[in-house]
């Protein structure tokens, strides 16, 4: 479920891109939104990459897809579709036990409790294991889960008690959620800011400060990929 914000800002891009074929910029998307400053575009625009709705294009400008729409806003539709033309007649139908890649489960390692607040102890070991949808991993890397406690990023969707997915990698782009490593004996989940020389850890709670750390003192253990939340 998309907040009121994003699904404006969803709506804005898709429009834009209807009518010029490309996306706006962040100070268009700021002004229409009417909001401060470019930070929470680039916010809003984590948030909806992380929920599958667009994807960023490295190494160029402006380059934003849509690959999907919520219903209201139309439906499942993808900017990016192009049809595939299949030579030589239709394919062998599948077979009838088999399941759609997207129904595919993996069962992850739940390697105990991060803090979504201010750092805790250091995890390594593992709890149990969760059944995670195939599509929400990447081929080829590692994935582990966490357990999500406090609420220091409850405005990006993440409150206590949920599931984080987190796919193993030592290198994070400025906005990403990932968990890091603070002194090699705290791990936390938080927004990732490199800043001149030092690192900055960003909760998205208002009532949590942002924490700046040299370089040295922080290590990237994974970013997020994926949430389960059990009602």
């Amino acid at each position: 479920m998309l907040t009121k914000k994003q699904l404006d800002l969803l709506e804005f891009i898709h429009k834009r891109m209807q009518k010029d074929g490309v996306p706006p910029s962040f100070d268009e998307m700021k002004m229409a939104l009417d909001l401060r400053s470019k930070s929470g575009i680039h916010r809003l625009i984590t948030a909806l990459e992380e929920r599958g709705f667009i994807r960023r294009l490295a190494h160029r400008a402006r380059a934003i897809e849509i690959l999907r729409l919520p219903e209201a806003l139309g439906g499942e539709a993808s900017s990016g579709f192009s049809p595939k033309v299949i030579e030589g007649g239709a394919p062998a139908p599948a077979p009838a036990n088999a399941l759609p890649p997207s129904m595919h489960v993996v069962e992850l390692p739940v390697m105990g409790r991060i803090a979504a607040g201010v750092p805790i102890e250091a995890i390594s070991q593992v709890s149990h294991e969760v059944a995670v949808p195939g599509q929400m991993l990447r081929g080829g890397s590692n994935h582990y889960a966490l357990e999500v406690k406090g609420d220091s990023m409850i405005d990006a969707g993440i409150n206590d008690g949920d599931i984080v997915v987190i796919r193993e990698t030592d290198a994070a782009d400025n906005g990403d959620i990932v968990v890091a490593l603070v002194e090699g004996q705290e791990a936390t989940l938080k927004r990732f800011y490199r800043r001149n020389q030092a690192i900055a850890l960003e909760a998205a709670n208002p009532a949590y400060e942002t924490r700046m750390y040299p370089e040295d003192k922080v290590a990237v253990q994974g970013r997020l990929v994926g949430l389960i939340r059990t009602y």
